[in-house]
């Protein structure tokens, strides 16, 4: 069971758009992602280079933990987060559902309206790659 202090530091670290740290302290070797009803992601490795081909399409992206729960080994993040770069800007509001095991997250699956990846305003092909940077 993660203590309070120990999510509160994850979250401190996302919002201060340390994402890559965040990765390497707080996600297990082996941890699995699921991005919605896509795909999972499947270990440290390909966790920091999605987040990686995240930050390399946009120039901003920052992050605010609307709510927080703690339930045993079950930690529930409401996010809010904005992306941004010359072509496109992106809101998204999602649920994180987090599994914890010694410290570690070892499960995480996203929920949101994958309406919200649709950019306010871009050209038609960063649109796309906008979409997929951030579904990826």
């Amino acid at each position: 069971m993660p203590e309070r202090h120990v999510v509160d530091t994850f979250v401190t670290l996302v919002e201060s758009g340390r994402f890559i740290e965040a990765l390497q302290r707080y996600y297990h070797p082996s941890a699995v992602v699921w991005e919605n009803q896509q795909k999972s992601r499947i270990g440290l490795e390909a966790l920091i280079e999605n987040e990686q081909l995240v930050l390399n399409t946009f120039t901003t992206v920052k992050g605010h933990a609307v709510q927080v729960m703690v339930d045993g080994d079950h930690v529930v993040i409401q996010w809010h987060f904005e992306f941004a770069n010359d072509a496109a800007r992106l809101s998204l509001d999602e649920i994180a559902v987090q599994q914890w095991v010694d410290g570690k997250i070892v499960h995480e699956r996203f929920y949101y309206d994958p309406a919200q990846l649709r950019p306010e305003s871009a050209r038609p092909v960063a649109a796309d790659s906008a979409q997929e940077a951030v579904s990826s």
